[in-house]
């Protein structure tokens, strides 16, 4: 697989959410966490392009991530749930699976933001990284952990993404003055 396909045209704005919960998926609980992710990108000003439920399946899982970022022109892709320790999330081990790069810290200053308000972030594991020119963000399954870290990620991700379009941005560009 190439690191940067040339054939797949990104959509800037676009965004795709996929919620990882076997009861969602089977229709025995209603999916708010994904909700308020698709609220939180469309006040961004993004576009949800996607949106879909799957199975804690980790198979599942990175069939559904590697197919929006080399076929879908997602520029972003947020996950919800799966990312704890209990038996059946798998949502980190798919996402390694399936990106090129990490993105540590995106996922460090989630969980750091999150321990101010809940010793459980602890148990996060949530993983951020690179497949091509898309990034994935495995958020919580909580409606309002994906609110809190969201708010935590959100300055950084426009730069990111001009980054991974393939735009020279600079660092500092668009920061206030004595924000770094």
């Amino acid at each position: 697989m190439e690191a940067f396909p040339e054939k797949r045209k990104i959509v800037k704005k676009q965004v795709a959410v996929v919620t990882v919960s076997d009861r969602s998926a089977r229709g025995e609980r209603e999916d708010l966490s994904g909700k308020v992710a698709a609220r939180i990108a469309r006040a961004a000003g993004w576009e949800v392009a996607h949106y879909k439920v799957v199975p804690d399946d980790k198979e599942a899982i990175k069939k559904e991530l590697a197919g929006l970022a080399d076929g879908a022109g997602a520029a972003l892709v947020l996950t919800t749930g799966g990312t704890g320790v209990a038996v059946r999330d798998l949502t980190p081990e798919a996402t390694r699976e399936v990106i090129e790069r990490e993105v540590p810290g995106m996922a460090e200053a989630m969980r750091r933001e999150s321990l101010k308000k809940t010793p459980h972030a602890m148990l996060s594991r949530a993983v951020c990284g690179v497949r091509g020119r898309t990034l994935i963000v495995n958020l919580p399954g909580s409606p309002r952990a994906v609110q809190e870290c969201l708010a935590v990620i959100l300055p950084a991700l426009p730069h990111a993404l001009k980054l991974l379009g393939g735009e020279v941005a600079d660092c500092g560009a668009g920061l206030p003055e004595g924000s770094f």
